[in-house]
């Protein structure tokens, strides 16, 4: 009877949609190492029949040398210590001799087991033949091909569980790398194969003098695609939805309000010229509304898309490689990049993601740098709508100070914060194509997270913008604070409440400068300021998290004062 399945193996190895596969839990399942540094757990089966399965952190070894590789020695120690506990040893079958190194400590712990050799099809696509019926004979334990990502041997994984046992290969542990290669020369057949199409572009991506242009390249692309994509989702479906649909039915409404009282200014806004404009009126059912779903949830959805089409083309480790030694410039090292371009779609998840950094440093100086320079794509489609009437004079200057902040204050960092960065320590993956299925429900997942976190932020945003001003405390601000803004930075009085709402949306502050008629200079100047300013109150919460108090205080520190020397630097310039 079993109770429990662990999903163990190196990282990269497809652990996290096999257990998708088996469980029918909603994951993320990403083409990198690192996404499952928090555990996962689902179910197979049901009642008295239910079988937990968890999705241990990849690792190399039980030997712990990172966070992810200690939890996965913890989780596993703990499994064996309970009773009808077992092991889905996960192997890449495309690198059999990296692989075992695990199994081999797995079976010496005396776990319960049964082995998923996967990526079975992309091993014999290259030239790679494994005798399976061999691999169980010698190591005595069950051992299954599977594709995870086809779902192909998955059924027969499952109906097999029941026959999982302790391995019977009997090794000294001070000989196990050479234990490995035994079994490798005895199981494993590779003959030879030209390159595939596939491979020669890998190679061309990854090498630095052919791979840094040609990720210049595809980055661009991609962010031209997204806007592309984004664009074309609010012309055709969201202004028409909300413009057509939406707003007479709001308009219905208003006319049975009286548009001074207190409830009309909260549900619907402002009237501009007597007509809801959902840029400017800042009601509840208006711009509440409009914000997350019309303006910004396309670029979100284009973002997502594009995202895990990287991840899943295995795209994202080579950008890593490639990165490396100009992340190092900034104390981080080439994984970094991976939480940075998180962050270009949301902060949140992106600091999370610091987590598959090796040290507590590295975190840090991620973290606090993704807060100041990394706009999140909900800022970005602001801005865009903002300053993309001016071209190249209105975009450039914002998005090249931020990228200028970004080196200078992690550079400054890496000198004053103590601590090592460690070297790059990443599996290249081939080429593959996405599974349409998979990436479909990923990018669900993210949406669908987005709509849960950010709608009630901005529905908040609103509703405390019009309190604020219907109490004149905003005003009050603006009056106090207003004489010196305006002389350091530049900026009206009316600004300041956009600067003081940045804390709840950065993305709604943004759209209040909207109605200002403010100069391309100040909205660039103000744009930048709330950028590099406090973190949206989503991703302080999640850096007060990850952080502790003491360390979120310095980066809000940090934050805050860069903010103001690049604004006053700016208004000085420009």
């Amino acid at each position: 009877m079993v109770d429990k399945i662990l999903l163990m193996g190196n990282p990269n190895v497809g652990k996290s949609v096999i257990f998708s596969r088996m469980t029918g839990v909603k994951v993320i399942a990403s083409n990198y190492p690192g996404t499952t540094v928090e555990f996962c757990q689902g179910c197979i089966g049901g009642g008295a029949n239910k079988v937990h399965v968890i999705d241990v952190p990849g690792t190399y070894s039980l030997e712990p040398s990172s966070p992810a590789e200690l939890v996965a020695s913890a989780m596993l120690d703990k499994a064996i210590g309970e009773k009808n506990s077992i092991v889905v040893d996960v192997i890449d079958a495309t690198n059999l001799e990296r692989n075992l190194n695990l199994t081999l400590q797995l079976i010496k712990k005396g776990c319960p087991m049964i082995i998923a050799l996967n990526l079975w099809d992309e091993a014999k696509h290259i030239g790679i033949t494994i005798d399976a019926e061999a691999l169980e004979q010698i190591l005595g334990v069950p051992v299954v091909p599977t594709v995870a990502i086809t779902g192909e041997g998955i059924k027969a994984l499952v109906s097999r569980l029941g026959e999982v046992r302790r391995g019977t290969y009997v090794f000294d542990d001070a000989e196990r790398w050479h234990e490995v290669g035994k079994l490798v020369e005895r199981v494993q057949v590779i003959k030879h194969k030209h390159h595939t199409l596939g491979e020669r572009i890998g190679d061309l991506t990854i090498h630095p003098w052919t791979g840094i242009p040609i990720a210049i390249v595809v980055l661009i692309l991609l962010f031209i695609l997204i806007r592309f994509i984004g664009e074309g989702i609010i012309n055709t479906i969201s202004n028409p939805f909300f413009e057509q649909l939406w707003k007479p039915l709001l308009m219905e409404v208003s006319h049975h309000l009286v548009p001074s009282s207190f409830f009309h200014k909260i549900v619907i806004g402002h009237l501009i010229e007597g007509t809801i404009d959902f840029g400017q009126s800042f009601g509840i059912l208006t711009t509440g509304l409009y914000v997350p779903f019309g303006a910004v949830l396309p670029y979100i959805f284009s973002f997502y898309l594009v995202l895990s089409i990287l991840e899943d083309s295995g795209y994202l480790p080579r950008l890593a490689v490639l990165l490396d030694n100009t992340m190092h410039l900034i104390g981080l090292h080439g994984m970094a990049i991976i939480p940075m371009f998180l962050a270009c779609g949301c902060n949140v998840p992106g600091v999370m993601a610091t987590r598959i950094l090796e040290t507590r440093r590295e975190r840090f100086i991620a973290a606090t740098l993704m807060s100041i320079s990394i706009p999140c794509m909900a800022q970005i489609a602001m801005i865009f709508g903002l300053l993309g009437k001016y071209g190249a004079a209105g975009l450039l200057p914002v998005f090249t100070t931020l990228f200028v902040i970004w080196l200078l204050v992690g550079n400054i960092m890496r000198y004053f914060i103590k601590g090592e960065s460690p070297e790059i320590f990443t599996e290249i993956p081939s080429y593959r194509l996405p599974h349409f299925t998979t990436l479909m429900k990923k990018v669900w997942m993210r949406v669908r997270w987005f709509l849960r976190e950010a709608v009630p932020f901005v529905l908040l945003g609103v509703f405390i913008v019009n309190i604020l001003y219907a109490l004149g405390i905003i005003a009050f601000v603006g009056n106090l604070v207003g004489p010196v803004t305006s002389r350091i930075l530049g900026l009206p009085f009316e600004a300041v409440s956009a600067l003081i709402i940045g804390f709840l949306r950065k993305d709604l502050a943004v759209g209040m400068l909207a109605p200002l008629g403010l100069t391309i200079k100040q909205l660039i100047i103000a744009c930048v300021l709330l950028t590099m300013s406090f973190p949206c109150i989503a991703a302080f919460a999640v850096l007060l998290k990850e952080l502790g108090i003491i360390d979120m205080i310095k980066a809000a520190i940090i934050m805050l004062s860069s903010a103001l020397a690049v604004g006053i630097l700016l208004n000085l310039i420009l």
